[in-house]
Parts: C-alpha cells; structure tokens; sequence
C-alpha cells in the first residue's frame, strides 16, 4: 500500500537539471530567438504550457535543447521543423498548414454558415 502512495513521488528524476534549461545564453539576440522559439512549442508533459513556462523536467531538457542548438548556430525555424518532424505538428502551437489540419480552420465557417441558414429558413417559416 505504501509503494502505491509513493509512486509519484519516484517518478522524478534524482538528475540535476539539464545546464541550459534554467540559464540564458550569454548573446542577447540568440536568447531572443531562443525564448520566441520556447514559446512557440508545447510541452509534452504539461501539454497546456509551453516549454519556455513548463516546470516539467522534460520541458527543461527541451529548453536545454533549444538553446544549444541555437547557441550552435541553427536557425529557430530549423529547430522547430526538427521537433515537428519528431513529435508531430501536435507540439507546436503556431498553426500549420497541411492537408490534415483543414478540417479544423473549416468548420468554424462551415457552422456559421449552417447557423446562418437554421436562422434564415426559421424566419422565412414565421414570416408565412
């Protein structure tokens, strides 16, 4: 019973943070980039969060991530297209464009349109 209660508890990890997550770089304008970028990703563990505002270790070691490859010269849309293409257009917040996604810009239109028509026959049927 005891080790059901713990569980949490040994779920996280005993490894100091990644150098990274928690530092920022020393050049002010790959900082920048660095921060714009975290904003822009979701963190795997939190999911409502991005990386940049996650305390997940997960999210750390993202940021730790981030900043090394930016630190090494990548570009941030090189960095974000990276992460996309390892978890899924899920992780970033800034809307893509692909054919799986139309669905969703659609429907919003597509349920005012209908409402629009319900509103516009419901009239017509009381005018009479």
């Amino acid at each position: 019973m005891t080790m059901i209660l713990c569980s949490p508890v040994l779920a996280d990890s005993n490894l100091p943070p990644s150098y990274w997550s928690n530092r920022q770089l020393p050049d002010a304008r790959q900082e920048a980039q660095a921060q714009a970028l975290m904003e822009q990703i979701r963190c795997l563990v939190c999911q409502g969060q991005s990386i940049a505002d996650s305390d997940a270790e997960l999210a750390g070691d993202m940021r730790d991530l981030v900043r090394r490859r930016i630190a090494a010269g990548e570009k941030p849309s090189a960095i974000r297209a990276w992460l996309i293409d390892r978890y899924g257009s899920w992780i970033s917040y800034k809307p893509t464009a692909e054919p799986a996604a139309w669905p969703l810009w659609l429907a919003p239109i597509a349920l005012l349109l209908a409402g629009a028509w319900l509103i516009r026959r419901r009239i017509r049927l009381k005018g009479r």
